[in-house]
């Protein structure tokens, strides 16, 4: 078994070397390569799927399917083809759906699984040779060079350095460099440099593994609000279908009737008591939604997500390349000694490269491009370049200019000064100023010019940032006012984060991922360690620091020995468990955190009850946003983070999502709207159904009634999708108290008025089969009228209107039911005179 990836970074390479019984200088023989590759298998992500026959059959197993497969099988026994070919295809086509949806979700495993390179350079029985990255093991001795994708866990062995991109995996904004006995991981990119390394894990044991693990645990985990709604207003109706069935089964054998006459209405009850078009109904409502927000270039990858979307009261969002450019930007420079911003960047441009690329050196020819358009630097020739490396930290170029000789130096501050002559007082100046850039986040360069042997003479500071994008702030800025709490989340360092945050208008409230995990235990050691050290310098009258920390130091000493230190951690983060989840929600920025921090966050915030979107662009933001209630993967996503993600932004910029949180809110209102209506509708028409066999021994309706009813009812209604709806200012969620509530009244409104309406017509003496066509007619008027109900808070009269396409359908399809009453299509013909009548009633 290998051990986990860091902590190879704390011993030298050549222990590492001898605990993976390897040769540095000619490699793995090819008997101990097939060896390692049995105990420790392919280098390559193992993906568990699950079968393709048990996907399929799951489609069918729950409490709807199971109604609808019994509805079939009833429908089939009393030789009711028609509606068993009906019922057989709505349970189809939702199986199809739900499976599909399914599929696409799998493809996010797929895409982190080919994340990783294909072939590269190892040293194997002293010769290095090209081979598959799938056949790399630990203790394979590898070369890596500019533009690599390192292809596993690796320890740096021989070389200079590694400047390496880790962006996609732990957000930080900047490449990192790397020295010999450090470690890289696999699926970084190799920005600068050339070394030789030793792999030290491979596969399912590198960090990068443990992103595509969270995925799949986040992937099992996942089920929607919208899912959970279903299945209870299933469990709902199902409850009431089986008691009132069971009831007059009871009745009906009781009274001796036909035992096929019973399945038949019990039959027809059960068909009338399956919302079966309500999953198809709410699908095609958050199709349309999904269809308006690819108009504005944003795709839907997961339908449920965009009602999840109308709920999400917290919003995280990764800062690299989401929040901010990605894109290092020269902030304000500061020139020394009189010399200008030309100077200044001329000289920082004559030691650097544009050829090369480098994330540090951009910018700087990007400002010279939008403040020294004419700054010719065609007389200036680079004679020698000595490129950065973390040892010099500095770039060097001799440059010619005619007759004139000069060297240039660009790099880090404290090394820059090194080289300069200063003052003390200037020296603490600089030093000052740098600092104050630090705090807010900034990176500093130093740039200065040499000539011949004289000191080097610094020309200015030029501080490098990330930029927020141009519509970060205001985004923001609106999803508090829809009521939507907003959380940056970055693998940068605290004073970037706590900086572009302040630029964000976002709260300081700012942690470290060390908080997150309970390693904050640590910190109420170092706190001790400063108190005691305080402590003492004040009791001995201001004792010399280096006293004073050597006493803390004696006495952290002694509470080592006297309690158990290693406890401490465990203890903090059990004790303080609850009030981690508190902690989260207060605060704003976290900063210095992995992929598995993102996933903690937000499966806490989930846990406190919160619903939870997440909008980010690498490998390590994919298992947050695919944990998440609502991923977005912006416009430059990586395809892992497009795969993991809901809803993926083609246009770069944020906007978009609060346009996507306002559509969610809208078709969040109309099925809202719709599964009142349904369930009111059921309720009417089974309990009516009921109390009228089991009370006055009288069917009120046919089966055909019942068929033509479902269908009178559901297919117009798929034009609630394109309603005119109120949008919420504050998250909506589905509350089922409220929602049953409403129904079961409006329901048994409906149920006290269509027996009101059997008694007038029976002491009016009117025959039984017109007294069914009537309360055929009756049960559709009133059916689509209640719906003007359900769709408003207020009176059903007030604005937003209903759309002229509802409208339109709901009105046409009760005047066609009006056309079957009177004229008597398949059921007995009522004539206009009644049919008026019964328009004024309902």
């Amino acid at each position: 078994m290998s051990n986990i990836t860091d902590e190879y970074s704390t011993q030298s390479i050549e222990e590492t070397v001898q605990a993976l019984d390897t040769d540095a200088e000619h490699g793995l023989s090819a008997v101990e390569i097939a060896k390692r590759l049995d105990k420790y298998g392919y280098n390559e992500i193992k993906e568990k799927e699950e079968p393709l026959w048990h996907r399929i059959f799951r489609r069918f197993w729950g409490p709807i399917p199971w109604m609808i497969e019994v509805a079939a099988l009833l429908s089939a026994i009393v030789q009711k083809w028609d509606d068993f070919i009906i019922i057989m295809i709505m349970l189809l086509v939702n199986a199809f759906f739900d499976f599909f949806q399914e599929h696409r979700a799998l493809n996010a495993l797929r895409a982190l699984k080919q994340g990783l390179p294909n072939e590269v350079i190892v040293l194997r029985e002293g010769k290095f040779k090209t081979v598959s990255a799938r056949e790399l093991v630990p203790g394979d001795v590898l070369k890596l060079k500019i533009g690599d994708i390192v292809p596993a866990d690796v320890q740096l062995m021989k070389g200079d350095y590694l400047l390496i991109d880790q962006a996609a995996l732990t957000g930080e904004s900047l490449p990192t460099s790397k020295k010999i006995n450090e470690v890289a991981y696999a699926n970084t990119v190799v920005k600068q440099g050339e070394m030789f390394a030793v792999v030290i894990n491979t596969g399912m044991h590198t960090n990068f593994s443990r992103v595509v693990s969270l995925v799949a645990r986040a992937s099992l985990k996942e089920r929607s609000h919208f899912q959970k709604m279903v299945i209870q207003i299933g469990n709902f109706l199902i409850l009431i279908t089986l008691a009132l069935v069971l009831l007059i089964v009871m009745v009906s054998l009781f009274r001796h009737e036909p035992f096929l006459e019973i399945s038949r209405f019990a039959l027809v009850l059960i068909v009338a008591a399956i919302p079966v078009a309500l999953p198809a109904v709410l699908s095609v409502t958050m199709a349309v939604g999904a269809v308006n927000l690819a108009r504005r270039q944003a795709i839907v990858s997961r339908l449920t997500a965009i009602e999840e979307l109308a709920g999400v009261d917290i919003f995280c969002s990764d800062k690299t390349g989401t929040l901010t450019k990605n894109e290092m930007r020269v902030a304000e420079p500061v020139t020394l000694d009189g010399y200008s911003e030309r100077d200044l960047f001329l000289c920082a441009a004559l030691a650097s490269r544009l050829e090369n690329h480098d994330p540090i050196e951009l910018p700087i020819f990007h400002y010279i491009d939008e403040h020294f358009p004419d700054l010719d630097m065609g007389g200036y020739q680079q004679i020698q370049f000595t490129s950065f490396d973390p040892i010099r930290k500095r770039t060097e170029a001799a440059i010619e200019q005619g007759e004139a000789h000069f060297v240039v130096v660009k790099g880090a501050v404290q090394v820059l000064l090194e080289m300069a002559s200063l003052s003390n007082d200037e020296t603490q100046n600089i030093q000052n100023r740098v600092s104050l850039l630090a705090s807010k986040g900034y990176r500093t360069l130093a740039v200065g010019r040499q000539q011949g042997d004289e000191p080097l003479v610094l020309l200015g500071l030029i501080p490098l940032y990330d930029p927020p994008r141009d519509d970060s702030r205001q985004v923001i800025a609106e999803m508090h006012e829809y009521g939507v709490q907003v959380k940056m989340i970055t693998g940068d360092n605290l004073a970037i984060a706590k900086e572009v945050g302040r630029l964000l208008d976002l709260e300081q409230r700012t942690i470290r991922s060390e908080q997150l995990s309970g390693a904050a235990g640590n910190e109420l050691l170092v706190l001790v360690e400063v108190l005691t050290t305080v402590i003492y310098q004040r009791l001995k009258g201001n004792a010399p620091m280096k006293e004073a920390k050597r006493f803390a130091s004696e006495v952290m000493t002694e509470v080592n020995n006297i309690y158990d230190t290693r406890l401490l951690k465990h203890e903090f983060i059990h004790s303080h468990e609850s009030a981690i989840i508190e902690m989260i929600e207060e605060v704003d920025i976290f900063a210095e955190v992995m992929p598995e921090d993102k996933y903690r966050i937000v499966d806490t915030l989930q846990k406190g009850g919160h619903i939870v979107a997440m909008t980010g662009d690498g490998v390590n933001d994919a298992p947050a946003l695919k944990k998440a209630d609502c991923g977005f993967a912006v416009s430059n996503a990586t395809d892992a983070a497009r795969a993991a993600a809901d809803i993926i932004l083609t246009a770069p910029g944020l906007s978009v999502i609060n346009e996507a949180v306002r559509q969610a809110r809208i078709t969040f209102a109309r099925m809202k709207s719709y599964a009142t209506f349904r369930i009111a509708e059921t309720i009417r028409i089974i309990l009516f159904m009921t109390l009228s066999i089991v009370i006055f021994e009288f069917y009120p309706i046919t089966a055909l009634m019942i068929i033509l009813l479902a269908l009178l009812n559901d297919i117009p209604i798929l034009a609630i999708a394109y309603d005119n709806t109120k949008v919420h200012r504050a998250p909506v969620r589905w509350n089922m108290r409220e929602l049953l509530t409403v129904s079961t009244v409006l329901g048994v409104t409906g149920v006290i008025s269509s027996f009101l309406l059997f008694f007038i017509l029976r002491e009016q003496g009117v025959s039984e089969d017109v007294i069914r066509s009537l309360i055929f007619l009756k049960l559709i008027i009133a059916g689509h009228s209640t719906l003007y109900v359900t769709r408003v808070e207020g009176w059903f009269w007030e604005s937003p209107w209903p759309s002229p396409l509802l409208f339109l359908a709901t009105f046409g399809t009760e005047i066609l039911g009006t056309l079957i009453a009177v004229y008597g299509f398949l059921i007995t013909p009522i004539g206009w005179e009644s049919a008026l009548w019964i328009w004024l009633y309902a």
